[in-house]
């Protein structure tokens, strides 16, 4: 008997059947298929399918918790499943990192629906399916993100002292008047009297300048922030002079930023000798050794590169500023700028945009990041040692009580 060939091409007829069917069939079609995986994988952390009887089991499911999950067919009813002991979540579907992707969904859904979008921007909307959203659902989405960021800037800092506190600018590019122009992002983090890190403030400032710093660090006192003992930012003068006139305490010069100073009267050829002789500045054992070691650099600079001899010995009490604590948490009150990771996860989200259709859009995206960074940090280990902290905390109270090195150990805790 022969067997005729098919008439039909499966892929092709099933194809054809999905473009006419209905969202409400594909949500539900995509929900199984969704929820049957999620099954399969708890199965294959328990170690045997769910109700089966086998010696690999090695947990046991506990129903499920339901979360939306949004999609280009429409928000879908996913069912997580509940383990007895542990947790399960399929990071590999399901972001923890949601509030900043909305965020940046909604600012560049705005400057779509705006009119304001570049040809990259055009792209970048149909890649993640902005196309689907009305500007109710975008001006929905941004109103629930913006109180969040809202509550997040103005809550109470209570969980001081804040010991350590650092300070950073990030230019932006905002539509104004009919024109692009640039903008300040400030920000700053601290460690809190737990020894957990912090995001303290965010503000938008027209340019960087002092007045624009003593409104931030005002905000930041008004709120709560005090006991600071040292603050490290860049050099820039308006703003080390509000934090003189506003928190006080000592003031550490970003060793990144200068480097960066330092290089640019330095001669191109020289600059890997000079950096070297920095670096081993850094690397000395105790606070006599530091100051030894910059004295042997300043000496291996007079003669031969006489400016940067000048520019070096002249930032001595900035970039030392760090002698005065205990030496086990050097490193991470000097240790290049501290917030440096934290500048690139918020460049990585706002260069997708280029160009923002506001401040507010700034604000919701940025704060949106900050208000993430700042949930992860506090579930981490602590940044310093709580003994570390309190030796700290006396550096500067009296000028007989020596101050005793906490346990290295500490800093584990």
């Amino acid at each position: 008997m022969t067997v005729a060939p098919h008439d039909i091409d499966p892929a092709r007829f099933l194809e054809d059947h999905l473009a006419q069917a209905s969202p409400d069939l594909l949500r539900e079609m995509l929900g199984t298929f969704i929820n049957q995986l999620l099954s399969a994988d708890a199965d294959q952390v328990c170690g045997a399918a769910y109700g089966t009887i086998s010696d690999d089991r090695i947990n046991r499911r506990n129903g499920y918790r339901h979360r939306d999950f949004d999609t280009r067919a429409g928000t879908i009813d996913v069912r997580i499943p509940k383990l007895r002991q542990g947790t399960y979540f399929p990071e590999w579907l399901l972001e923890r990192r949601r509030r900043a992707e909305a965020a940046l969904t909604t600012v560049v859904a705005t400057s779509y629906l705006l009119g304001v979008s570049t040809r990259r921007m055009d792209d970048l909307v149909k890649t993640i399916g902005i196309t689907g959203l009305s500007k109710s659902q975008v001006s929905e989405m941004a109103k629930d993100l913006d109180e969040q960021v809202a509550a997040f800037r103005t809550r109470p800092l209570d969980a001081g002292p804040y010991s350590f506190v650092a300070a950073d600018a990030l230019t932006m590019k905002v539509r104004e008047g009919g024109r692009v122009v640039k903008v300040a992002v400030l920000i700053a983090t601290g460690v809190n009297a737990e020894g957990y890190r912090e995001i303290l403030g965010l503000q938008v400032s027209s340019t960087e300048d002092g007045a624009g710093w003593l409104t931030f660090w005002r905000d930041l006192v008004a709120r709560g922030l005090s006991g600071v003992k040292l603050v490290t930012s860049d050099a820039h003068a308006g703003l080390v002079a509000a934090i003189g006139a506003t928190v006080g305490g000592s003031w550490q010069r970003c060793r990144t930023h200068y480097a960066a100073n330092l290089m640019s009267v330095t001669p191109k050829s020289s600059w890997p000798w000079v950096k070297t002789l920095l670096g081993t500045v850094f690397d000395q054992p105790d606070a006599e050794s530091v100051h030894a070691q910059f004295d042997r650099v300043l000496d291996a600079l007079e003669h031969k590169l006489p400016r940067s001899f000048e520019h070096l010995e002249a930032a001595r009490d900035e970039i030392l500023a760090f002698t005065a604590f205990p030496k086990s948490i050097w490193r991470q009150i000097w240790s290049n700028n501290p917030n440096e990771r934290l500048n690139r996860e918020i460049r990585r989200r706002t260069d997708v945009v280029g160009i923002f259709p506001n401040r507010d859009a700034i604000i919701r995206l940025v704060g949106a990041v900050l208000a993430e960074q700042h949930d992860e940090w506090a579930e981490q280990r602590r940044y310093l040692g709580l003994d570390a902290l309190d030796a700290a905390r006396r550096v500067g109270e009296t000028d007989t009580e020596e101050v005793i090195e906490p346990d290295l150990r500490a800093l584990t805790a």
